[in-house]
């Protein structure tokens, strides 16, 4: 794979109108053919996906929300990781900027078949380059326009995933990179939504195995008045975790509305935050 081997853009874009954006760097499924025939069958079910967010956060135009989407799946590079490859977690089992393993630590490539370091550095130019390009300019022109910005990092995750952590997941997990990312006052006005989501049987955490990743600690500045958090929601509140991968909107209904809460109150945040 060269740069000139993808076809497609890195993502899809659609600016709006208030200070915020809506991020979904693992949404993407698009593998270009030339690589897809490197992976095993299984790869190819991009299984690893963060299945169906566009569909649940479906509401972030009516909000007036920026939201920046992912194209390409993860096998083909991580969006949410440092262009270096440095891990997020060390001394934690992960997978890599430009990943050879699947969640369940079956290999992605045929033998013979992984990138090495000048293709990593090619998918990087052509795919992870423009994404954090337009990630970072649409921060800019929020914070310009409004004099405040926030970023909302959008992922999902099988709730049960014996090599990243112990039982069952929570089914809301906040990351504020333990504080750094975002003012506490805003964490705290997200959490009580999640709080009152606990009586419909929605569990949460802050800052537990997933603290965000590099997008929410690389973009998040508070004392710049740049709030980054990142939602990682566990996939069995809205979806099937097994193929088809199917949405399940009945349960999407339950919880969908606490997110768009969630969403609201991180927008009241902002706007107060305007003429600071």
């Amino acid at each position: 794979m060269d740069k000139h081997a993808t076809d497609r853009p890195a993502f899809i874009f659609r600016q709006g109108s208030e200070p915020l954006l809506i991020s979904m760097p693992h949404v993407g499924t698009y593998i270009p053919p030339s690589l897809s025939a490197r992976m095993v069958d299984e790869a190819r079910y991009v299984a690893d996906t963060d299945w169906h967010l566009e569909t649940l956060y479906d509401f972030a135009d009516e909000l007036g929300a920026s939201v920046i989407i992912a194209t390409h799946s993860r096998y083909v590079i991580d969006l949410n990781r440092p262009a270096d490859g440095t891990s997020l977690y060390p001394g934690q089992s992960v997978t890599g900027l430009c990943p050879i393993d699947m969640f369940d630590g079956a290999q992605i490539y045929l033998p013979g078949e992984a990138p090495d370091k000048n293709e990593i550095a090619e998918r990087r130019e052509a795919v992870w380059q423009p994404y954090h390009d337009k990630l970072s300019a649409e921060l800019t022109r929020i914070k310009a326009e409004h004099g405040v910005a926030g970023l909302w990092d959008a992922h999902s995750i099988r709730s049960v995933l014996p090599r990243f952590f112990e039982g069952k997941l929570p089914d809301l997990n906040f990351g504020t990179a333990d504080g750094r990312s975002c003012d506490e006052k805003m964490a705290h006005a997200i959490l009580e939504i999640a709080q009152a989501a606990a009586q419909d049987g929605f569990t949460h955490i802050l800052n537990g195995r997933f603290k965000g990743g590099y997008i929410t600690r690389h973009y998040g500045n508070p004392s710049d008045n740049i709030h980054a958090i990142q939602l990682e929601m566990a996939q069995s509140c809205y979806m099937q975790e097994a193929l088809p991968f199917g949405y399940i909107p009945s349960a999407a209904a339950r919880v969908q509305p606490y997110v768009r809460k969630m969403i609201e109150a991180m927008l009241v945040f902002l706007k107060a935050r305007q003429s600071k």
